[in-house]
């Protein structure tokens, strides 16, 4: 991780990734679902705090121009990297729970598939909803 933190900082690769961004005009939704998209498949294979400690913050700079709030992003994409988590092949949870019950992992995904698809459902009402992802941090006076 720090290896490629260093490349990616020496390449200045988040910059590039706005700039890029900023020239598709590509609308603010489209970037979250395509951002998420992604962030699902690498769950499926990455640790989440790879994830989040490295992937994520090459967003940052392409949510800020194109005006999505850090916040949202933020919510939306611990969420998604939560989903991750339980997510086949590589879930931890999914050794977690087979290693405290013993329980094989084909039996496990058979029984989380119901939780994971309404897991999907909520990710997508998050995207969908900014207002929603917000409703808690402005009770609280943030003004994003």
């Amino acid at each position: 991780a720090l290896i490629f933190n260093y490349i990616v900082a020496a390449e200045n690769v988040p910059t590039s990734i706005a700039s890029m961004l900023d020239y598709l005009d590509l609308q603010p939704l489209a970037f979250m679902l395509f951002a998420n998209l992604l962030f699902l498949l690498l769950g499926c294979i990455l640790d989440a705090t790879t994830i989040i400690l490295v992937i994520v913050p090459l967003f940052i700079p392409a949510c800020t121009v194109l005006g999505i709030d850090l916040v949202y992003f933020g919510v939306v994409m611990v969420v998604n990297v939560m989903v991750g988590l339980i997510t086949p092949p590589y879930g931890m949870l999914l050794f977690v729970i087979n290693g405290a019950t013993g329980i094989p992992i084909r039996d496990i995904v058979r029984e989380i598939v119901p939780y994971m698809l309404s897991l999907f459902v909520a990710l997508l009402v998050l995207i969908l909803m900014p207002d929603l992802t917000l409703w808690l941090p402005r009770q609280f006076g943030y003004q994003g």
